[in-house]
């Protein structure tokens, strides 16, 4: 992804709450589930949703290491981890508090 550990956890829970809409609102939209496509698109999108985690948090790091930059690699890779968490600590308050929920 980029260099700014916010953008990274920024971008990965935009992509969380597509997935989570679409999940959400699935049926609605589609109908129910009449066939064994649902449990395969379900894996696949589970399939999918770790490559693209693994892409948004470790991409960046990965080519700062190999490139020589391993206290940088290290850095950005935590401290997209960390702005992530606080993401999801936050959303969780917000659920909690029942803000959201």
């Amino acid at each position: 992804m980029t260099k700014n550990p916010f953008l990274n956890a920024i971008a990965a829970a935009a992509y969380i709450a597509i997935v989570a809409s679409l999940m959400f609102n699935g049926e609605r939209m589609f109908g129910p589930a009449k066939s064994v496509i649902v449990p395969i698109a379900i894996l696949s999108l589970f399939s999918l949703s770790a490559a693209m985690m693994a892409y948004i948090f470790a991409f960046q790091p990965v080519q700062l290491y190999l490139d020589g930059k391993k206290k940088e690699a290290v850095t950005l890779f935590t401290k997209t981890l960390a702005t992530f968490a606080g993401i999801t600590i936050i959303l969780f308050i917000l659920l909690f508090s029942r803000v959201l929920g």
